[in-house]
């Protein structure tokens, strides 16, 4: 879903880009609300872990693959406003170190693949998980139905822009069949991922999953003929630390990204090959990054393709968690000041 530059005009990608511009600017303030210092650590992880997931391209057709968008994740694990920076973040990681997706159709890629899923995906989790029964189970159920809407819906988002913007002269009932046609089977990867990935939270630590927050009642002590909640490590999932999982999800995410990234399809994903079956990429126009030294996920000058893909997605990870990590943890230091300069003006009150 990587949208190279060409594929959209100039006047579509300037729109596009004031709308990205918009929506991070909101996001930076709603990010406020769901970070503090504790969970900004681990919104960084979340957007290294899916910069790690998006290199593992599974096969979902003959000659096509798809690879994780992780709006739908990123939304439910740390909350829909955090989640649009994890996966702007991630955009901007791979157009500028890795030339993956347009830099002038940044604008495209962030609305396509951080807004549009991300509002789309959180907006029917919510739903869902508000008419079924408050348990575990349902909101990785919700998640799965969730992350699985989420890919058709950023391709029907891709078939407006080139419908309004497109640089080739193909008919839009084409680009709409194909596109919406094998993302619905992408779909069903990210739903299967995405839904492993927050049971899998879940299971360990509950309370980090933003989604999953306010499901259970807090566990009650009786003190003094009284009932009152129980200290944090009385409950059984304070057992592990929020340090303990940010490390565990580090070392899966280099893993991921820096050995089994290696056996991952290699076939074209769904929009590359739409795109050459359709000929919507007559007009694509060479990467301005194509000069890095990490371009095509690789290490310039290492010969060994297996140690240099390995050694950029370790690169790539190690990149991503630390600019992420740094953008939110400065958002929930504002939130902190913020709230500091709140308490002061309401003592002097």
């Amino acid at each position: 879903m990587h949208v190279p530059d060409g594929f959209i005009n100039l006047p579509v990608s300037a729109a596009t880009g004031a709308v990205a511009v918009g929506a991070v600017a909101v996001s930076l303030r709603g990010a406020r609300r769901e970070l503090d210092e504790r969970t900004a650590p681990l919104a960084g992880l979340v957007a290294a872990f899916i910069f790690a997931v998006q290199m593992l391209n599974f096969p979902v057709a003959a000659g096509t693959s798809g690879h994780l968008l992780g709006g739908a994740l990123a939304a439910i694990l740390v909350g829909p406003y955090t989640g649009v920076l994890c996966i702007s973040v991630v955009l901007l990681m791979q157009g500028i170190l890795f030339a993956d997706g347009g830099l002038t159709a940044l604008g495209v890629n962030i609305t396509d693949m951080a807004v549009v899923t991300t509002v789309i995906s959180y907006a029917l989790f919510r739903g869902l998980v508000r008419i079924l029964p408050r348990t575990r189970r349902s909101v990785t159920v919700s998640s799965f139905a969730a992350a699985l809407v989420s890919v058709p819906a950023a391709a029907l988002a891709f078939t407006f822009f080139y419908a309004v913007g497109g640089t080739t002269d193909i008919p839009i009932g084409k680009v709409l069949t194909g596109m919406v046609g094998v993302h619905v089977l992408i779909g069903i990867g990210e739903a299967t991922i995405t839904a492993l990935t927050v049971g899998a939270v879940i299971a360990v630590r509950p309370d980090l999953v933003y989604g999953a927050r306010g499901l259970s009642a807090p566990l009650k002590l009786r003190v003094g003929g009284e009932l009152v909640d129980a200290a944090p490590e009385s409950s059984p999932v304070a057992a592990r630390s929020p340090r303990r999982v940010w490390a565990t999800g580090l070392v899966t995410a280099l893993v991921l990204a820096g050995f089994v990234s290696f056996y991952a399809s290699a076939a074209p994903d769904g929009l590359e090959k739409v795109a050459a079956d359709q000929g919507i990429d007559k007009k694509t126009e060479p990467h301005h990054s194509a000069g890095s030294p990490l371009a095509d996920y690789g290490v310039e000058d290492i010969s060994d393709a297996r140690v240099s893909g390995g050694l950029a997605g370790a690169i790539g990870v190690a990149a991503t968690v630390a600019v992420g990590s740094g953008v939110f943890w400065a958002v929930s230091r504002r939130r902190t000041a913020t709230a500091a300069a709140s308490r002061s003006a309401d003592g002097r009150v």
